[in-house]
């Protein structure tokens, strides 16, 4: 009852974020500035409460008079028992729950209620199994030096993780600070810290110095050493494909070696000169040298004269998933060749929060809500058109902005995008053929085929 008591409050938590923070806030939440720069603010305290700088503590007075409802006999006084231990132990849990927590705003609803129950479950379990296997109790290892690494230890990789925060606000509003070379020096800063930590090099105020150092901390600092190699290559321009959803986008790095952008241009400068200057094009970009487009109406008309369908992209600046699909599917050479060569690509950003001309804002059906923002409208359009709000999310059109085939969304299997992309192409080219032959039916006779 004590462990099944410590999962049950952990979860409750859990439960009454996703409600308060569920998808419907969740473009708020994970794109504006105001919730991001606390969000960043708080990893940051949470970070230095881990470098021993002060303890997250709760008030004595409420942990005490949670603790003496725990005299209470039976479930009831177990329960607070339980409560008791939360409390008490919040100033080592608190961060790694709280960052939990703050996964609420992505926006995914069941997200915090997993997170917090496997949390809980793992804190809870070592109460129940030596209350099951009371010998057990025998073989714990003492507390010591070793508890203070492993909080300072997850110090560095909360501060680490702060910055995600702002460089998603960075993005949104083109504020140019924290850049892809930045961001990476930081972190390989940040890292090398933690490994000079790990061989007892740097010591914090509140522990003791190493005498020697361990055979555990020695393997460690290999590992941390070895990210830190892995990340450096990314200051010339390495796509480094394992972290492209969490770093900025590498449009925003002002050197890349060997870029595919400078090699791709010219050949799409035709298609680009046909339909006109990208609408938003200084604001915005496309991954890996693609020519398009950022306004579904311009992309649609371009679509028409080029008579091929319409690749949708549904993205977001503060999308880590679309980043990590740019990286490892959409570089892959043969899904890049089909959608520079197949397709007229659109970008349409949800959380873009620059503001439209007065005469382009509209009160949207959906929610009856006034939308002049770019990303406003894309979101709108999205929700309205596809009854969808998650992103990334690929729809494949023709050129009268009929569904090609079903939507597409997060998946990392190339050959899945392969086919996703043949068939759409497939079922556009059928299109074609049909409304020649419908066309051609009969002189005289102007058809008009509706497409569902």
């Amino acid at each position: 009852m004590y462990g099944v008591s410590i999962i049950a409050i952990y979860t409750i938590v859990g439960t009454l974020f996703s409600v308060l923070f569920g998808a419907d806030f969740a473009n708020f939440l994970s794109t504006h500035w105001i919730p991001n720069l606390f969000f960043f603010a708080i990893f940051i305290i949470f970070a230095l409460s881990f470098f021993g700088l002060f303890e997250i503590t709760l008030p004595n007075k409420f942990v005490n008079k949670i603790d003496s409802k725990s005299n209470k006999s039976g479930v009831l006084g177990i329960f607070f028992m339980a409560f008791t231990l939360v409390l008490v132990s919040f100033s080592c849990t608190g961060p790694i729950a709280g960052t939990i927590l703050l996964q609420a705003a992505n926006g995914d609803t069941i997200q915090p209620i997993v997170g917090m129950l496997g949390f809980s479950l793992a804190f809870a379990l070592p109460f129940t199994l030596f209350a099951v296997f009371p010998n057990w109790l025998k073989s714990l290892p003492k507390s010591g030096g070793w508890l203070d690494t492993v909080k300072v230890v997850l110090g560095f990789i909360e501060l680490a993780l702060a910055l995600k925060f702002f460089s998603i606000v960075d993005q949104v509003y083109h504020w140019d600070i924290l850049n892809r070379e930045v961001y990476l020096a930081l972190w390989i800063v940040i890292f090398a810290f933690l490994g000079f930590y790990l061989l007892g090099k740097i010591t914090f105020p509140h522990e003791q110095k190493q005498q020697k150092t361990s055979v555990g901390r020695i393997i460690s600092a290999l590992l941390v050493f070895s990210f830190v190699v892995y990340l450096i290559p990314g200051l010339v321009g390495a796509p480094l494909k394992a972290l492209a959803g969490y770093m900025p986008p590498l449009s925003s790095q002002s050197f890349v070696m060997n870029s595919p952008q400078v090699t791709s241009i010219s050949n799409n400068t035709m298609k680009t000169a046909e339909c006109g200057v990208p609408k938003y094009g200084d604001l915005l970009e496309l991954p890996l040298g693609i020519q398009g487009y950022f306004d579904y109406t311009q992309a649609l008309e371009c679509a028409k004269k080029q008579d091929k369908p319409l690749f949708i992209d549904f993205t977001g600046h503060g999308c880590v998933n679309c980043r990590e699909m740019e990286a490892t599917v959409w570089s892959d050479p043969k899904v890049l060749k089909r959608l520079k060569e197949d397709y007229v690509v659109v970008a349409l950003y949800v959380d873009e929060k620059t503001e439209l001309p007065e005469k382009e804002w509209y009160v949207s059906a959906h929610d009856e809500r006034l939308k002049k923002t770019i990303g406003g409208q894309n979101l709108d359009f999205m929700i309205q058109r596809l009854n969808a709000n998650a992103q990334p999310y690929y729809t494949l059109v023709d050129t009268n902005g009929s569904l090609l085939n079903a939507p597409k969304g997060y998946d990392l299997s190339v050959q899945n995008f392969v086919e996703f992309l043949d068939n759409g192409l497939e079922e556009f080219k059928i299109r074609n053929t049909k409304d020649v032959l419908v066309n051609s039916d009969s002189e005289g006779v102007n058809h008009n085929p509706i497409i569902n």
